[in-house]
């Protein structure tokens, strides 16, 4: 694949409504600036007709490139692909549903001339979404800034522009859980933003259902801090005190005070409490060696069922 002055990569999952104004839209911005650019959209195991019109697309235009998985794989999965194939100077990370506007592309081209390796696109307003996302959304972020060694900007996603030399980073962190916008942000490169409002979904439905976003958290948190071990270990400490000094208080009023502590009650509750808090810290554990398990397969991360880009070694 030759190598351009930028590539755009877009996971594309049942997007057939929306590839032909999101590729028109995409020449449109990509022309203003550059001739030599790169679309490669990755097919992340559509069921509709997405894969049909990628290679429509590819066949009329020189800078269209697809990838086809054997099955979905899952976003991020798909943003990763996209990477280990591309060898543009900048590459830009966006999603297929046009709620990231590719006329903002530009701007953050222009703001990488400047002299920055990531310039992210953040988020004014999130138009056509409930308040409960937005809600659960800032907090995790405020959450997971104050969970983290390092600097994260808020209110951003995937939309962004990295250069050559944090995508040949990310291509180096081989972990199977991830979190791409927490990589980006590890990796510490000086970045900017570009400030934008973010467009309701145009067609279909949200792909990222509140389980797969759960599941995005927990990648991110488990990836990044080790704080929730800590938290887990902490509370256990001070159960085991609490508990010592309920044992101290029933033996001095049972030989002094002349009065045994009583009650089902409080032995159900304080045997329910203590077992829920035993669950919580198996499930926080588990979460964690979970991610040593999956980080120890020797399976790939993802399978291209085929592909127009061709390898270096081709």
């Amino acid at each position: 694949m030759k190598k351009s002055d930028i590539s755009v990569v877009i996971p594309i999952y049942n997007e057939q409504d929306s590839l032909l104004e999101l590729y028109e839209r995409l020449t449109k911005s990509l022309s203003n600036f550059t001739d030599n650019y790169d679309i490669i959209f990755v097919n992340d195991g559509s069921s509709d007709n997405s894969l049909e019109i990628m290679l429509g697309l590819s066949e009329k235009d020189k800078h269209v490139y697809y990838i086809n998985f054997s099955r979905n794989f899952g976003h991020q999965i798909a943003l990763s692909a996209g990477l280990e194939y591309c060898h543009s100077e900048t590459t830009v990370l966006m999603d297929g549903d046009l709620q990231d506007p590719p006329e903002l592309i530009e701007k953050l081209y222009s703001k990488y001339k400047e002299g920055f390796d990531v310039v992210y696109a953040k988020r004014q307003k999130r138009e056509g979404e409930t308040w409960v996302k937005k809600f659960t959304a800032k907090v995790f972020y405020r959450l997971f800034k104050r969970m983290i060694p390092f600097e994260i900007p808020l209110d951003t996603g995937d939309f962004r522009l990295i250069s050559q030399k944090v995508v040949k980073s990310l291509n180096k962190m081989t972990e199977r859980s991830k979190f791409l916008r927490g990589q980006i942000a590890w990796l510490g490169f000086n970045h900017a933003e570009v400030l934008f409002d973010r467009e309701p979904r145009k067609h279909g439905e949200i792909k990222y259902s509140y389980s797969k976003l759960t599941k995005l958290a927990l990648d991110g948190i488990t990836g990044f801090s080790d704080k929730p071990l800590i938290m887990v270990s902490r509370l256990g400490f001070i159960i085991s005190i609490f508990s010592f000094l309920v044992i101290i208080y029933a033996i001095f009023s049972h030989f002094v005070l002349k009065h045994s502590i009583t009650g089902w009650t409080s032995l159900i509750i304080s045997s329910a409490f203590i077992g829920g808090i035993q669950l919580l810290s198996i499930g926080v554990i588990g979460e964690y060696i979970n991610r040593i398990n999956n980080n120890t397969r020797e399976r790939p991360l993802f399978i291209v069922k085929d592909t127009n880009i061709k390898s270096d070694e081709d």
